[in-house]
């Protein structure tokens, strides 16, 4: 009953005021950039406004709901538009025991026995809290999810803050079930448990108006939090054996010429690849013995485009990525999830960050440095280049004309170049420049697509391409003349493509295609997540969008027949979306064994670590993955990683996914320890 009654006497206090008005402010990078409202009526009926643009795209939302009186959903709508532009109009209703749904992800009619909670695929932060307090109200803190799933709350710590004369008591609550992470917010640590904050460090901030000075103590004690239940996840979860290891008549893929070499035993000794046999070898002494039983060695995986979380570096070891290269993030906050990885108290990969340079302007993006004229520019080269970064990568709104003598300074400095395409400037001019690498084929294949006008800071750099790209004649004189261009450069591509697919051929209800083959797999509210496109396609452009999508592989596949040298990289979640990168190669007329070399020795010798990393040979880091088939036959294998070491820790994937919420793909292989005398 005390949850009814709790619930009851917040109606009550409610009803016996008038409408109550609370606005929050969201922060990035310490910068307003849109804000939530919430109202609340005398009946209990709350609305919300929700909206921001950031990197010139974000959601506009509306919602109005009513709490039932255990504190969950009896009626739910929500309207408006997605981050990149496509409808929301989603509905949940309850009367007794039936409950009805419909968004673009799904629709249902179905009965519900007990309490339960509808989780929407796309809401407000004044939703999630009520969701928060629902399951935290409940006896045992865990509550049935609609339309499936479990819930559960863990409150982890409370403070105080204070304001001129004002002072809330708030705590921190994380909540699991929902997707392959932990979920936290700030509620009022009262009766009522009223929404205040949403924090992502080191990006973003959502909090009530009048206190956002208190922000930046509220990330302090969340990142703590937060780094507890890390440090208990990595002790659970690394595997420290007696040295030397065997890993016993495995095959080795030999990354550096793209083939699978005869069967092996291959012994690891202090982290590293101490010597390569013929199978059977004789250990002489005691060792760890793991059974490859005709699997394939891999090295480990490189994801060349991350933007890491502490979160999501868990699911890369999980894929079998140990190096990612960092493409954005806020300095600071990299650093310090960087040492926390080293150290050993987070799981995840090795991180290489690559230099993010913004220019200043009402579409900037934030993190890394943001920059208003050319000497700020390079004194942010140097910021880099003394802290040991090895790249930059320049943003959209970077100035054109600053790009040759950045690039050129940055080239003193030893550093590579990188980066979007600056709006107003096409890609062969940035080539010219200076440019080592681009990201994302969308900015490569701009070059053909924007006019004098088109502004790609806005969310024109997604729908020129799906509009248009399939216009494009690839055997004309100026794709063969830029494609000549890169090659002579020897610019690399980062492609992103897993990131891509999705914007080009999802219908709204449909599985995100790059997600398919694995999605029973993950949590439900990630299924229904992958089940809707940020994209607006419509029967109207469907069939334009998907010839476009044709194009852009085939023009991959041209790329590659030219001899311009690809990256691997994902900007999405983690490892999944990397071993759907490397199918699209395939689909794009790479080899498997092709598109393995890419996220192996490509990624080692892109990101400077060729020295230590990207292949197996004697001396070389102990980065290796297991991998139950045969990817230099059939690329989807890839999934199928039994085990991670990373300079001679282990992991096995499928403890770590189940650790997050997802079902095992393969079992760990036999190993057996060597016996104490």
């Amino acid at each position: 009953m005390r949850p009814i009654l709790t619930m009851a006497l917040i109606l009550m206090s409610v009803s016996a005021a008038a409408d109550q008005t609370t606005r929050y402010s969201v922060l990035f990078s310490g910068e307003k950039r849109g804000e939530q409202v919430t109202t609340v009526s005398s009946s209990g009926r709350i609305r919300v406004a929700y909206r921001y643009s950031q990197n010139g795209r974000g959601p506009d939302l509306k919602e109005d709901f009513q709490l039932a009186e255990d504190g969950t959903l009896q009626h739910y709508r929500v309207t408006g538009k997605s981050t990149f532009g496509a409808p929301v109009n989603e509905t949940f209703s309850r009367r007794g025991d039936r409950v009805q749904w419909h968004s673009h992800s799904d629709r249902g009619d179905s009965t519900a026995s007990g309490p339960a909670i509808y989780v929407p695929v796309e809401s407000s932060l004044e939703a999630i809290a009520a969701i928060t307090r629902a399951v935290a109200r409940q006896p045992d803190v865990k509550l049935a999810a609609l339309p499936g799933g479990e819930l559960s709350v863990q409150k982890l710590t409370t403070t105080e803050l204070t304001s001129g004369d004002r002072s809330i008591q708030i705590a921190l609550f994380s909540t699991s079930g929902l997707n392959t992470e932990p979920g936290f917010i700030w509620l009022s640590d009262d009766p009522e448990q009223r929404f205040f904050s949403y924090l992502y460090p080191g990006w973003i901030r959502i909090i009530e108006a009048g206190w956002e000075a208190g922000g930046e103590s509220l990330e302090q004690l969340q990142v703590k939090a937060e780094g507890e239940l890390l440090r208990q996840f990595a002790d659970r979860l690394s595997h420290r054996f007696a040295d030397p290891v065997l890993f016993r008549k495995v095959r080795v893929f030999d990354s550096r010429n793209a083939r699978l070499l005869d069967p092996a035993d291959v012994y690891v000794q202090g982290g590293r690849i101490a010597a390569l046999y013929e199978p059977g070898s004789t250990p002489r002494g005691k060792v760890t013995e793991i059974d490859g039983g005709g699997r394939v060695l891999c090295p480990a995986l490189f994801d060349m485009h991350t933007h890491e979380s502490a979160w999501n570096a868990a699911l890369q070891i999980a894929g079998g990525v140990t190096t990612g290269r960092d493409m954005g993030n806020d300095n600071a906050t990299l650093a310090a999830l960087s040492a926390d990885i080293d150290r050993g108290d987070v799981i995840g990969p090795r991180i290489v960050p690559a230099g993010y340079i913004e220019g200043q302007s009402s579409f900037s993006s934030p993190g890394g440095i943001v920059v208003a004229d050319l000497q700020q520019a390079t004194d942010a080269v140097d910021w880099y280049a003394q802290r040991g970064y090895r790249q930059i990568k320049i943003y959209n709104s970077f100035r054109p004309e600053w790009v040759e003598p950045t690039a050129a300074y940055a080239h003193q400095r030893g550093l590579r170049v990188s980066g979007h395409i600056p709006a107003f400037m096409r890609a062969e001019e940035a080539v010219r420049a200076g440019y080592d690498e681009i990201q994302h084929i969308n900015q490569v294949m701009l070059n053909f697509l924007v006019g004098p006008k088109d502004d790609t800071r806005t969310l024109a750099r997604f729908y020129l391409m799906t509009d248009h790209a399939h216009e494009l004649d690839l055997d004309s004189g100026r794709v063969q003349d830029f494609l000549r261009l890169l090659k002579e450069r020897g610019t690399v591509i980062d492609t992103t493509l897993g990131t891509f697919e999705a914007m080009f051929v999802q219908r709204q209800g449909e599985m995100n295609p790059s997600f398919a083959p694995i999605a029973d797999h993950v949590p439900f509210g990630r299924q229904r997540a992958w089940r809707t496109n940020s994209m607006n396609v419509t029967d109207r452009n469907a069939a334009t969008y998907r010839a476009s999508w044709e194009r852009v592989l085939e023009f991959v596949g041209r790329m590659h027949e030219a001899g311009i040298p690809f990256v691997a990289g994902t900007d999405e979640i983690a490892g999944f979306t990397l071993h759907r990168e490397l199918e699209l190669y395939v689909q794009a007329g790479l080899t498997p064994a092709e598109a393995l070399q890419v996220a192996t020795w490509n990624g080692a010798l892109y990101s400077g670590l060729s020295s230590e990393l990207g292949t197996i040979e004697r001396g070389k880091k102990a980065d290796l993955i297991l991998i139950d088939g045969d990817p230099t036959r059939n690329i989807s294998d890839i999934r199928r990683i039994s085990l991670v070491m990373k300079e001679g820790v282990v992991f096995y994937p499928a403890e770590v996914y189940e650790a997050v919420g997802v079902q095992r793909f393969v079992d760990p292989p036999p190993v057996a320890e060597p016996v104490s005398d």
